[in-house]
Order: C-alpha cells, then structure tokens, then sequence
C-alpha cells in the first residue's frame, strides 16, 4: 500500500511532464531509417532528388485517365457517323441515376442554366435567344414526341455532342454527366 501510494505520487508528474502544449514540436515518432511518420514533400517547382528528370511537377504518363472521367466512347465526325453513333447511344447507354426529388431539383436548375435560353423554361422551343430574333431557327420542342420518344441515351448523345444538324452546339465539355442525366430525368417529368 505504502509502495503504491508512492508509485502513484511518483507518475502524477511524470504523466503532466509527458504533455507537451508545443504544437510545432509533436515529440519522439520513429519509423525507419526514411522517417515515414513525417514525410518530406516537395513543392511542385522545386528540385525533386527523387526523379531521374529532377522535376518534382511530372506530367501524367501517355493515355492517363483522370478518375471518374472516361472519355465519350462515341466519336465521328461525319454526319453519317454521328447519325449512327447517336442511334448506338440510345441502344446502349442507360441513365444511371434513380429518379427523385433530388435529381429533379437538381435537373430543373441545370435545365434553367445551360437549355432555357435556347428551349424556352417549359421546354418548347420558344426560349429567349428565338424569341428575340437572336436565333434564326426555332430550336426543338423537347416536350413533344420527337424527343419523348427518344431513348435516354440518344438525348444524353446531342446533350453531349450537339445535334447532327448542328444547330445545337456540344454541351459535354459544360455539363457533368451526371447532370446531363438528371436533365433527361426533368425533361421527362416536363413533358408530363
């Protein structure tokens, strides 16, 4: 008992010396000869040792991919190309997002910000760039059943690449494509 009593007082200081409020100094970490705990980095426009280049700011390697950005499978530049690729799109792509309320939202203000000013905010073709003459050709309704119709994939294929006519510009490289999707979902509800 006299033994733990002391023991005890003996640990009360050594446990208060062991707190050290020196942010900037964490105490004793060991991993290794090469310091694993604290690595070193190097800024990106500094000499890098490490590198046989001594660039520390290294290019992608050739045909690297960004996670998450898988380029449009579709290609052709021909109008005889795009008409096939975009039938091929229609068969094969399905939209991968669930309807609810929030991919609606979400493609109600998507709608509002890349396809009113050209399609109108009720989707019939009477936006404000045809309405005030700025646009010569009267854009497609796409509450109708020419788009109605169409296969979720085909729309998600003239969103991203334009229409064959040409009339409608890309807007792959504007929009997400889980964004492009869920405007496909709104102008479905539109339709409604």
């Amino acid at each position: 008992m006299k033994y733990t009593k002391f023991l005890i007082l003996l640990l009360i200081p050594l446990f208060f010396a062991s707190c050290d409020k020196d942010k900037n100094n964490p105490g004793y970490a060991y991993m290794g000869e090469f310091d694993m705990y604290y690595s070193k980095p190097y800024k990106a426009y500094t000499p890098n040792p490490v590198f046989a280049s001594g660039i520390t700011n290294q290019l992608p390697p050739e045909g690297s991919i960004a996670r998450g950005k898988m380029p449009f499978p579709y290609k052709g530049s021909t109008v005889a190309d795009r008409a096939v690729n975009q039938s091929l799109a229609g068969q094969e792509l399905i939209n991968p997002l669930a309807v609810s309320d929030e991919v609606l939202t979400e493609g109600k203000e998507d709608f509002r910000i890349f396809c009113s000013s050209c399609h109108g905010l009720e989707g019939k073709g009477d936006g404000h760039l045809y309405t005030s003459k700025l646009f010569p050709a009267k854009p497609t309704s796409l509450v109708e059943s020419y788009v109605q119709n169409k296969p979720d994939g085909e729309i998600y294929y003239v969103i991203t690449k334009g229409s064959i006519s040409g009339l409608m510009g890309p807007h792959g490289n504007m929009i997400p494509s889980d964004d492009r999707w869920s405007i496909i979902h709104y102008l479905r509800e539109l339709a409604k």
